[in-house]
């Protein structure tokens, strides 16, 4: 009668590691996480006539993504040698490779990190993209007005001019006018060059809110830059209509001609409009384009830092990496194949197609 104390204890499952296990589990969620994302952006991608495409328009810099792919497919490799060092005990040679990894990890958030500041300094943002010529219009309004108010702000902040009510911009700008024409007495203070200066801008500041509170007027009685729009003049030019004619409305063009006015060197405020305000150029589709492309590509990155966070955690035992951190780095090594397929998936559909 043999003995059944020697027989090897039965084993259940999948004849591979828990942790690998526990990896695709996981993974196999993520595939379903930014497969919600894939579908739902070719459902509004096709469902969406006139989509965005024009890299003029959407600032997509197909090269900065082409370089970033790269960047990812050379990683992935350097993890697999440095997963097939730690499997030949080569600790030092995979210690070597993960920092390459994590060096191009790196490299892939600073090129992207350098294609969301171009989107953020075109106001390419969700929420802020104008979609027709009203929006254009009233978009150009509003960044007009952020500028003098934040002109004006620097006369409050210096201690040029005291005022109770900053946020009240038609009395603020009554100051700022009587400080241009020197109604307004120097602060102990401040040096009278130092003063002068202020006056002197205080000039160009008074002519700024001349023409943004006259496009406001336009804005608000929707009428073309051609007629009047205050009320005396507004209410003449109305009594002389015929009976069911209207006023020439505002256009995009005649704003874009206005600003173009305004850009020209020879202006006093061409420096502030170039700086401040974009051009009235409407997108369609413009939000929901710039939201698919943050969503995905910053989810993305989020999977890129932890994946980084991964390998550091590795790099950080140093010389007393060994043979116990192998199925780690193999695991690290699944997850980041799949950071690198998830963009490789990205890339074609937001940069090239």
């Amino acid at each position: 009668m043999s003995d059944s104390s020697n027989t090897p204890a039965l084993r259940m499952g999948i004849p591979i590691p828990n942790s690998k296990l526990g990896m695709w589990l996981f993974l196999g969620t993520e595939i379903m996480f930014f497969t919600a994302f894939i579908g739902s952006y070719i459902v509004l991608r096709l469902g969406s006539p006139g989509w965005p495409t024009d890299p003029e328009d959407t600032h997509i810099n197909v090269l900065f993504g082409g370089v970033n792919t790269f960047v990812l497919i050379v990683s992935s490799y350097l993890v697999v040698v440095a997963h097939e060092a730690m499997a030949k005990k080569d600790f030092k040679r995979a210690r070597t490779y993960l920092t390459g990894t994590l060096l191009l990890a790196v490299l892939f958030l600073g090129i992207k990190a350098a294609e969301y500041k171009g989107k953020i300094d075109h106001d390419i943002l969700p929420g802020h993209i104008a979609e027709t010529s009203t929006q254009a219009i009233s978009k150009v309004d509003r960044e007009f007005e952020a500028v003098v108010r934040q002109r004006f702000a620097v006369y409050i902040d210096e201690g040029v001019i005291e005022t109770e009510q900053p946020d009240d911009i038609v009395t603020l700008s009554l100051d700022v006018t009587a400080l241009g024409e020197g109604d307004v007495e120097r602060p102990d203070s401040m040096t009278a060059d130092e003063f002068a200066v202020f006056q002197e801008s205080a000039k160009v500041d008074t002519d700024l809110y001349r023409e943004w509170i006259n496009l406001r007027q336009h804005v608000i009685a929707n009428v073309s830059l051609s007629e009047p729009a205050l009320a005396a003049g507004y209410l003449e030019s109305r009594a002389q209509l015929s009976e069911g004619e209207a006023m020439p409305e505002l256009t995009i063009d005649e704003v874009q001609e206005w600003l173009n006015g305004l850009r020209a060197e020879e202006h006093q405020l061409s420096a502030l409009v170039n700086a401040n305000i974009f051009d009235p150029h409407p997108i369609v589709f413009g939000n929901i384009f710039a939201s698919c492309y943050f969503i995905m590509t910053g989810f993305h990155a989020i999977h890129v830092i932890v994946g980084m966070i991964l390998f550091i955690v590795v790099l950080k035992q140093g010389s007393a990496l060994d043979e116990k951190w192998t199925d780690f780095v193999e695991n690290s090594g699944l997850y980041w194949h799949f950071v690198d397929l998830v963009w490789i998936f990205l890339f074609p559909m937001l940069y090239i197609i």
